[in-house]
């Protein structure tokens, strides 16, 4: 595993529309789809058959991610991660925030995604602090052994993508 290096790359943009292998979904704990990434990822996927497959799965807990295909997405795969709900950072926050990173990666390895793209999970409605969830996205996709040979951090608004790319620079 980890043959070349991960060239990770900061996007504006919605995480639906990319054309990657993987895109991974901040999805809640009922794998039931909802607002935001949710929402956009259910909705250009297919609602309907996106759900049926959430629901065999049987819900995902903190920190871990599951895996369905991606239906009506270019994307093959949509891994379901389910980022930790801020309330402080003394709650193993950052920890459950670098698992969804790392288990995202290990399914795309699994079924042999090489390009992945990735929300800015828990920074929205969650309330993770973004430049904090930012720092553990990029530190985690960097110190993680993967075959993945392309990860895109999308950005949904200019401040976030700002944090993406002093990170990266």
């Amino acid at each position: 595993m980890a043959g070349v290096a991960l060239h990770i790359v900061a996007v504006k943009g919605d995480i639906a529309l990319q054309d990657v292998d993987m895109v991974v979904n901040a999805a809640n704990a009922g794998l039931s789809g909802g607002g935001g990434v949710d929402g956009a990822i259910h909705r250009a996927a297919g609602a309907d058959r996106l759900h049926e497959a959430c629901a065999r799965l049987g819900g995902c807990a903190t920190g871990e991610v599951k895996l369905t295909e991606g239906f009506g997405l270019s994307a093959k795969w949509i891994a379901h991660a389910v980022g930790p709900i801020w309330t402080g950072g003394h709650n193993g926050e950052a920890e459950l925030l670098a698992s969804c990173y790392r288990r995202s990666l290990e399914l795309a390895d699994s079924v042999g995604a090489r390009s992945i793209a990735f929300p800015a999970i828990s920074a929205g409605a969650y309330g993770y602090p973004a430049a904090a969830a930012g720092e553990i996205a990029v530190r985690t996709l960097r110190s993680t052994a993967t075959d993945v040979t392309v990860a895109r951090l999308i950005a949904f608004d200019d401040k976030t993508l700002s944090i993406y790319e002093r990170l990266l620079a």
